[in-house]
């Protein structure tokens, strides 16, 4: 559907694929596993075997987030997440990966609109990301998996942001790379954008609602700024 511009008031990201380039960083991870294996996977590759395995865990992964909150299970996956994420930083690891061009994206888009972050992850997790990148500044409101009673797909994230933005839900975007992103930001009433950067696929996407689909996040520049100048 075409974008009016006029409607757009706030725009609301997810982190995970989104502005954060997780499936590459994982599909990395469990590529090097694999590597001992080379000889018996196809092609020899085991790039391909990864990024198959991390694609089809994206579902099962949704659906466990979802699950836990309806069963009032979040609290303790947020502080079994945060103990193991506290345990990994004792031994070196790997930073996180994040999408080119994001941080240029969020500087232009601050200036004109107020921004949100809406993830399932906790808390600790959450400012780990925007602190090691510096990103908190760009984001008026950041919701995680416990800010709100119900976490994604149900629309209470983002309503929640919208209210602390001071704009009505249904003139916020919701950007996302998964269908509980946008399954959240329907059930809303905002704007959805689908990038497919991350774990979702074009298909699945529209499926669930997508309004419009871009390649990759910081692609949402020049879709608003190009409309915006034609105003």
């Amino acid at each position: 559907m075409p974008l009016d511009p006029a409607r757009i008031q706030a725009i609301c990201f997810d982190i995970d694929g989104t502005l954060r380039d997780t499936d590459d960083q994982y599909t990395l991870r469990l590529a090097r596993w694999l590597s001992p294996l080379r000889a018996f996977l196809p092609y020899r590759n085991p790039l391909l075997l990864a990024r198959w395995v991390v694609m089809a865990l994206e579902s099962p992964g949704n659906f466990s987030f979802e699950l836990a909150d309806r069963l009032g299970l979040d609290g303790h996956l947020d502080r079994l997440s945060s103990r193991l994420h506290f345990r990994r930083q004792a031994r070196p690891a790997p930073a996180s990966l994040i999408i080119d061009g994001t941080q240029e994206m969020l500087q232009r888009l601050s200036g004109r609109y107020p921004l949100a972050v809406i993830t399932a992850r906790g808390e600790h997790i959450t400012r780990c990301f925007l602190d090691e990148f510096d990103l908190g500044s760009y984001f008026q409101v950041v919701v995680t998996g416990l800010t709100c009673r119900h976490s994604k797909p149900f629309p209470d994230p983002l309503l929640y942001a919208a209210e602390r933005m001071g704009v009505a839900a249904e003139n916020c975007l919701m950007v996302g790379d998964t269908s509980v992103d946008m399954a959240m930001g329907k059930a809303a009433g905002a704007i959805c954008v689908g990038v497919l950067c991350g774990f979702g696929e074009q298909a699945e996407l529209q499926r669930k609602g997508a309004d419009i689909i871009l390649q990759r996040t910081p692609d949402l520049v020049d879709l608003l700024m190009g409309n915006s100048a034609g105003n």
